[in-house]
């Protein structure tokens, strides 16, 4: 099942896996093409002669190489400008888009089809000859027309793609599905016993996928508690502590946590890179790069950190609205648990909040913007008295870090009115809880 699942997640990520099938499947069709015969005055027939048929083929196949190479050559500059301009870790969604693998995958199987055609069009035994499937031949000019088309889209589609606000989009859609699928009942995860077993990670990455239901039904069939150490998204290196493992009370100590090993490595998907699947620290991380990147001298760009950061409160608006922090499970005794380690509301804003900041303190605007994704963040959380004081506490570093790098105190006023928005909206919040409660 894991092997499984790491698989499909990396196929969703590479430019190989999507051709090679359309090699394979143009290849077939054309061996299928070949037996058709719909006769010489047919409209479906190619109406050329056999060495016409032929010289269509190969131009055909060397303008596919072409324009192949062609494609590769705008999709690594567009690779380069997405890294370069806004992050590295934005690649992976360029390598992820479905529109660019399906266009590569046409214009390669366009040219397998043709390349294939050569081998029975004109030619049988060694012999030229006069007959040849006139169906397959017009196929490979209907391919043809189809990669023009496909050409002319990709070009559009690839200046759209690399647009800071498609780019932005893409992240904060891609995210926004990983944080609804949260678990909605979070408890602080028990500390491991001092007697508890190590067990240790096979492999250095990154943790990429848990799967709770697996390593829950392992701990109820051996009475063990298992509490896992690093966090989806986070680095382990080989040798280093993976979970501590425990016998539930009155169970025995050797035979319950015997074999248990190989079940949380199975059950626990150490990769080489992050991926979404559970982490939306992923995505925030992305939105966070490319607001940093644009305030870096080098770039210099305030404007991009200022929709980076728009991007970036609708991922906090979705966070606020859950509940957020360590997973623990339970079997129905409720004897035995598993425990996995998350971060809480107030890690996730000091953590993403507090890059920008660090970054973008002298540039007011971008203070007032980070402002302003507190104010929306502070709409869509519930009656939650520690989450306010989290976000008036980071309110008061991003007023303190603005007015310790601006100058002129004038341009201080757009940071000063975001802050007494925010402060008048946590008092009447404050205000409906006192009448409400009492």
């Amino acid at each position: 099942m894991m092997r499984r699942d790491a698989w499909r997640e990396y196929s969703r990520g590479t430019l190989w896996l999507m051709p090679l099938v359309s090699v394979m499947l143009s290849i077939a069709l054309g061996a299928v093409f070949a037996r058709i015969d719909v006769g010489r005055e047919s409209l479906l027939a190619f109406q050329g002669t056999a060495d016409d048929a032929r010289t269509l083929l190969i131009g055909i196949t060397s303008t596919m190489v072409t324009v192949i190479a062609l494609l590769l050559g705008l999709a690594v500059v567009a690779l380069q400008l997405s890294s370069t301009q806004f992050s590295p870790r934005l690649l992976r969604n360029f390598l992820r888009d479905r529109p660019n693998q399906v266009v590569l995958s046409v214009f390669v199987g366009t040219f397998s089809y043709s390349a294939a055609g050569l081998f029975d069009v004109g030619v049988a035994g060694g012999e030229r000859v006069d007959d040849f499937p006139r169906f397959a031949v017009a196929v490979a000019v209907v391919l043809l027309f189809l990669s023009l088309a496909l050409l002319v889209f990709f070009a559009d589609h690839l200046a759209h793609s690399i647009q800071v606000d498609h780019i932005l989009m893409v992240v904060e859609r891609a995210t926004l599905p990983v944080i609804a699928r949260l678990p909605v009942t979070v408890v602080p995860a028990p500390a491991a016993p001092s007697g508890a077993l190590m067990v240790a990670a096979t492999s250095s990455g990154y943790v990429q996928f848990v799967h709770v239901e697996r390593l829950l039904a392992a701990a109820t069939a051996r009475r063990v508690n298992i509490r896992l150490r690093p966090r989806v998204g986070e680095h382990v290196v080989a040798g280093s502590t993976l979970a501590w493992v425990w016998p539930t009370s009155g169970a025995d100590g050797q035979s319950s946590v015997a074999g248990i090993a190989s079940v949380v490595d199975d059950a626990v998907r150490i990769g080489f890179e992050r991926t979404d699947e559970m982490d939306p620290a992923l995505g925030m991380r992305q939105l966070c790069d490319t607001a940093c990147k644009a305030l870096s001298p080098a770039i210099n760009d305030p404007y991009t950190a200022i929709q980076a950061c728009e991007h970036l409160s609708v991922l906090f608006a979705a966070l606020a609205a859950r509940p957020l922090g360590d997973t623990v499970v339970r079997d129905a005794q409720r004897s035995v648990l598993v425990a996995v380690p998350a971060r809480s509301f107030t890690e996730y804003l000091a953590l993403f909040a507090g890059l920008i900041r660090r970054f973008g303190a002298s540039e007011p605007t971008v203070i007032a913007a980070m402002l302003r994704l507190l104010v929306v963040t502070v709409e869509a959380m519930g009656v939650e008295p520690d989450r306010w004081a989290a976000v008036e506490n980071e309110a008061d570093l991003l007023v303190i870090a603005a007015q310790r790098a601006v100058i002129e105190p004038a341009d201080l006023e757009v940071v000063n009115r975001e802050r007494a928005a925010l402060q008048h909206l946590l008092l009447v919040r404050q205000a409906a809880v006192r009448e409400e409660f009492g």
